[in-house]
């Protein structure tokens, strides 16, 4: 499915807010609310506490005109620092590569990779990246079949 979509960042309150979210647009998650635990953990990170692994690694709500909102809990414990300017991303999701990494070389040109493209766990060839003008973009691609 090709879409763009809102990505939101939160310090622990994800899930609050995308409660209060659920109720003002009187819509339903699209799928459960994934947890920081449920990612294999990475060896060459510092382990999560109980309440870390419980806070939100990813929740999808539609809101209006099939606009979607998404969201993830950042990690104090990890460095993440929630300010102006990264707490919202424009979320492209294609079904092909080769556009995926054209549309990251041309909108990261000027800009930053923040994090470059590659295979993920959940199947998704994932990256962001910030255009020169600061605002950011992440891409999910995940190819359909033949």
């Amino acid at each position: 499915m090709i879409r763009v979509s809102t990505y939101l960042n939160f310090m622990g309150t994800t899930e609050e807010a995308f409660l209060f979210y659920r109720s003002v647009f009187g819509t339903e998650f699209l799928g459960p609310i994934s947890r920081i635990g449920d990612m294999p953990r990475d060896p060459s990170m510092p382990s999560l506490s109980d309440e870390e692994k419980n806070l939100v690694m990813h929740v999808e709500l539609p809101i209006l005109g099939g606009h979607v909102l998404m969201a993830t809990d950042m990690l104090e414990s990890q460095g993440h620092q929630l300010r102006t300017g990264n707490n919202m991303t424009i979320n492209l999701e294609l079904e092909d590569r080769t556009e995926t990494e054209r549309l990251f070389r041309e909108l990261s040109e000027g800009g930053r990779d923040l994090f470059g493209l590659q295979d993920m766990p959940w199947g998704a060839y994932w990256g962001t990246c910030a255009d020169r003008f600061g605002v950011r973009w992440m891409f999910n691609c995940v190819e359909s079949a033949p």
